[in-house]
């Protein structure tokens, strides 16, 4: 971004990404010269899974019984379950998100206190928890068997996706890897086991 002339601001760490948010408006609106896209509270965002993603999956998935999507904007969550709500009301719309007192890349616990405003929590059919641990494991895991080089919330969504596979019968799970590994090399997750970095990742917002 410094290369092409921006100016970096930080915000303060101890704040997540909350802090960062409320930053970002705070400059946008003492600066009405400004744009802000505002992922969180943009209805474009909904529009293009809605118009693009939700269509992509019912045509190629039909027998979707589940769509399991990271709570992060709201955006995914909102505009493919539109998209699968309208085609058969019987899908489940589900959001991956992490415990209150644990802390996943690209993830937002709603416990935290900020909810997106494009995400209408009426609209899920259920929120699964799932700890940095078991995000890690997944991360790591569908690297080594199907070379797939995702990231933290990708890893948290497939953890999901086991967990519900576990309990249902006759399932056709959905799910998206948001985000890709390369945001993480430096954190040692793809060479390390989870014991040789966890006092690391301890307390450290992932997002």
């Amino acid at each position: 971004l410094k290369s092409f002339g921006a100016e970096i601001i930080f915000s303060d760490g101890k704040e997540g990404t909350n802090g960062s948010i409320k930053l970002a408006q705070k400059i946008s609106s003492e600066n009405p010269e400004y744009f802000m896209p505002f992922q969180y509270g943009n209805q474009a965002s909904i529009k293009a899974h809605y118009y693009t993603t939700g269509l992509e999956i019912a045509k190629q998935m039909p027998d979707i019984t589940h769509f399991v999507a990271g709570l992060g904007t709201g955006g995914t969550l909102m505009g493919v379950g539109k998209r699968l709500k309208e085609i058969n009301d019987s899908i489940k719309i589900i959001a991956t998100a992490p415990h209150p007192d644990d802390v996943v890349q690209g993830l937002r616990s709603i416990e935290h206190g900020y909810i997106p405003p494009i995400l209408d929590l009426d609209k899920l059919d259920g929120r699964i928890m799932v700890e940095a641990e078991e995000s890690f494991f997944w991360t790591k895991k569908v690297m080594e068997t199907h070379g797939l080089f995702v990231g933290v919330s990708s890893g948290a969504t497939l953890a999901t996706c086991v967990k519900m596979s576990k309990r249902l019968d006759n399932a056709n799970i959905v799910t998206i890897f948001a985000d890709g590994g390369w945001k993480y090399l430096s954190s040692g997750i793809y060479e390390k086991d989870f014991s040789e970095i966890a006092n690391d990742i301890d307390g450290k917002v992932w997002w």
